[in-house]
């Protein structure tokens, strides 16, 4: 066989190579793309409910505080507060939950995530990511 008649055997191999990979390259670059919006989304969830924890853990019931010299949680305050610092971010939070307590005050929240290039994959729509956190109040006393 002569080498015009390779030429004409291998015809089409490339557009056949590149049929066949098109797919998994473009699913590839979706996993890592909308991988790392997750891995970021998971670590904003986990910033805006360590941020409202602290913030109704902030809510010290002054007069216990006066009367007794250790610091309490206003417990109705505390999910106000914490409600305030999450309306902030606007509409990326999808829930958000508050459990206050004397000593501690507990956020979760979750955050929706829409995939960037996994969406044209039928079933592969929005996500969510939760995260929960808690803060109880500092003196500064060290013991």
């Amino acid at each position: 066989m002569n080498a015009r008649g390779r030429e004409r055997g291998d015809r089409g191999t490339v557009a056949m190579y590149t049929v066949l990979l098109t797919p998994a390259v473009l699913l590839l670059a979706g996993l890592l793309v909308d991988g790392g919006l997750a891995i970021h989304a998971r670590q904003r969830a986990a910033d805006m409910a360590e941020q409202a924890a602290r913030a109704g853990a902030n809510e010290i019931d002054v007069e216990t505080l006066r009367a007794t010299g250790q610091p309490r949680i206003d417990q109705g305050a505390a999910c106000a507060s914490a409600y305030d610092l999450l309306a902030a971010y606007g509409q990326d939070i999808a829930g958000r939950g508050c459990v206050p307590g004397a000593e501690e005050v507990r956020v979760t929240v979750t955050i929706r995530v829409s995939p960037q290039l996994l969406a044209i994959v039928p079933g592969l729509g929005d996500f969510t990511m939760t995260s929960t956190a808690s803060a109880h109040p500092e003196t500064g006393e060290t013991p």
